[in-house]
């Protein structure tokens, strides 16, 4: 089954068009990056996919449901990390994800708050306040927080922003394991070697237009480039 399927998608800022029919889609249990420089339409093609902006042409399906229709659904089977996401910072990292999972599911709140303890990795220091943590412990409660419910679809938007090599890898096995479990995931991220180990298919936007799509490997092939990172280098240069 088709998890995403973006259709001719434009969106205008007022007389600024950010994007220029954008189509693309993936399937259910797939891992997707969607990449392009600052300024491209990635995070604006982002935030239309979490139904957090409405597109102004085109169609966006989440598991054949529509993102303006159907809104109220989809944010019930999806979860959106955004780059600059933050926390409550006098909230401990516990609270605030018992705060987050008794709005999800007030009755049954505590199963997910276990798991994202689990998946945060912050051991004792789940306990501390957040505005003690430093980026990389905020990433990983952030993280926890955007997991813990399952998600069919978990939206991430440069999840290791900010880590150093340790905590990075971290977080790419964390969404590598939950992918195994059955969470579809669209990633995006300036660290092409990111990409590239986590992506089955990545699509390249510049200037409001995907202008590659394929795997890692087939874009490598078809742009004569040793890595995605020359690929992408090519493909938005100038």
């Amino acid at each position: 089954m088709k998890a995403v399927v973006v259709e001719n998608l434009v969106k205008f800022y007022g007389k600024f068009q950010a994007l220029y029919n954008v189509t693309f889609d993936f399937e259910e249990g797939e891992i997707f990056g969607l990449i392009g420089p600052n300024g491209a339409g990635k995070s604006t093609t982002l935030r239309i996919i979490a139904t957090l902006l409405k597109p102004s042409k085109g169609s966006v399906k989440i598991f054949g449901l529509d993102v303006v229709k159907d809104a109220n659904k989809i944010r019930r089977i999806i979860s959106y990390l955004p780059e600059e996401a933050g926390a409550y910072k006098y909230l401990t990292g516990y609270e605030y994800l018992e705060m987050m999972a008794k709005i999800y599911d007030p009755k049954n709140y505590s199963e997910y708050v276990d798991f994202g303890i689990k998946l945060s990795g912050l051991g004792d220091r789940i306990y501390s306040r957040i505005g003690e943590y430093s980026k990389g412990m905020m990433r990983r409660l952030l993280m926890a927080r955007a997991l813990m419910t399952r998600p069919k679809l978990a939206i991430l938007d440069e999840p290791t922003a900010g880590m150093d090599v340790v905590y990075a890898t971290e977080i790419r096995r964390l969404i590598k394991e939950v992918n195994r479990e059955g969470v579809t995931i669209l990633l995006s991220s300036h660290n092409m070697l990111e990409v590239e180990y986590l992506c089955e298919r990545v699509a390249i936007i510049n200037k409001g237009r995907v202008v590659a799509l394929g795997s890692p490997d087939e874009l490598e092939e078809r742009y004569e480039s040793e890595n995605l990172e020359e690929v992408f280098t090519k493909l938005v240069k100038g």
